[in-house]
Formats: structure tokens, C-alpha cells, sequence
């Protein structure tokens, strides 16, 4: 049916009748024209397979080769093979939805980024960037070393997210590493759901958490002050 489908597109078909034409020829074929079918040889049949498969291959798709990364590929080749020798198009699409969501972990758990904001002899500030989770926490505890750190440590998550109880875990252990130092973490503009995910945590977690900023208006102190 796909490939009835993509071949009644590339013939000009548009409209809703073309659909309806090419269904009711199908039903014609099945229903009535079966005992003619039946006496066309089996090597026609498949000559008429190969011109379908000509016909309706992607071969646009062979010039994204070196264009696109190589996880897209991958997955691309991934699917074609389930499809040609499971015979099973529902298979592939499933397999090559869990090798885009692991390469998608792959590839976020690299894109941590921790600078530092500001820096004084007794607190300094750290941003950080990205997405926290179970595939990202190594190299986020690697950007913090408690001992030759200053005595008080914030970290700034406006740019980034606490997806999941690993990302609290690291937190957590973060925070203790800090203590054992004898030294504070807090942490700073955490999202919504991040604050809802510390809170279900409850003593898994034992991190202290600075209030929200003042939400500022500029366009209605301008207006206060008549400008």
C-alpha cells in the first residue's frame, strides 16, 4: 500500500479522487480480475516488484551520505535492513526510534558546559549549561572540585535542567563532597520542575536553595516614574 501510494504521487496524483481511483482498481484486481491474475508467471511478477522498488527507493537519500551525521546513518541503514529481511516495516520503526533516543543520550550527555560567573576569595559562582541526567552526571561532577574550591559555591541553573533522580543524585553528591569540605553549595534559578522534583526527592536530597529573584518590571517603573 505504500508503494501504491507513492507511486500514484509521483504519477500526478493529488486530489482525493486520484485515492479513490487507485483503491477501487485494487478492489477491482482482488475481487474480480483474480482468476487473470493468477495466470500471469511468477517472473513478470517480480520484474513488475523491481520497477515498483525502482520507482519508489528514496535515491535522494544516497547523497545525504557525508552531509548528515553519522548516527542519522546509521539509523537509516539500521531501518532498511529490519524492513528487507524481517519483512516487518512496524519492527524497523520501532528499532530505529530506541538507536535515535540512545544517540540523543549520547550526544546530550557531551553538551554539559560550567563556567564561572564571578569569582572572589570567599564565594564563587558557577553557570551551568545543558542538561542534567543519568547520561550527563559524570561529566558534571567533574567540573567541581570541593577541596581547592572556595568557601561558598553557587550554581546558577537558568540555562540549564534537572531531568531526572540521577541528575538529583549528582546534585546530592555534589553537595556532600562540599561538606566533607567543610564548605556550602546553594544553588540558584531552577526551574519549576526542578523545584517540584527536590521537593518529591524530600531527604534524598540536602541541598540548600536560594529563593527566586525579585521579578522586576521595567515598563511599569517607567510608567510610575512618568517616562
Amino acid at each position: 500500500m505504500i508503494g501504491q501510494s507513492l507511486i500514484n504521487l509521483k504519477s500526478g496524483g493529488r486530489g482525493r479522487t486520484s485515492g479513490i481511483t487507485a483503491a477501487l482498481a485494487l478492489a477491482f484486481f482482488i475481487m474480480v480480475g483474480g482468476p487473470i491474475i493468477e495466470k500471469i508467471p511468477i517472473d513478470e511478477l517480480v520484474g513488475v516488484m523491481f520497477l515498483v522498488v525502482i520507482g519508489t527507493f528514496e535515491w535522494s537519500s544516497l547523497r545525504t551520505f557525508g552531509k548528515v551525521p553519522f548516527s542519522e546513518i546509521v539509523v537509516i541503514l539500521a531501518v532498511t535492513l529490519v524492513t528487507v529481511f524481517l519483512h516487518d516495516l512496524a519492527t524497523a520503526v520501532f528499532v530505529g526510534i530506541i538507536l535515535s533516543a540512545l544517540f540523543f543520550a549520547w550526544e546530550s550527555s557531551k553538551h554539559v558546559f560550567v563556567r564561572v560567573e564571578k569569582e572572589t576569595e570567599e564565594e564563587k559562582i558557577y553557570s551551568l549549561q545543558g542538561l542534567l541526567y543519568f547520561g550527563s552526571v559524570r561529566d558534571f561532577s567533574e567540573h567541581f572540585q570541593a577541596r581547592s574550591d572556595v568557601p561558598n559555591i553557587v550554581i546558577d541553573f537558568g540555562e540549564a535542567r534537572v531531568c531526572d533522580m540521577s541528575g538529583l543524585e549528582a546534585i546530592n553528591a555534589l553537595a556532600q563532597r562540599y561538606r566533607d569540605a567543610g564548605k556550602n553549595l546553594r544553588l540558584r534559578h531552577l526551574s519549576a520542575d526542578c523545584r517540584r522534583m527536590l521537593e518529591r526527592a524530600g531527604a534524598m536530597v540536602d541541598v540548600e536553595v536560594l529563593p527566586d529573584d525579585p521579578a522586576y518590571s521595567v515598563a511599569r517603573l517607567r510608567l510610575e516614574a512618568g517616562e
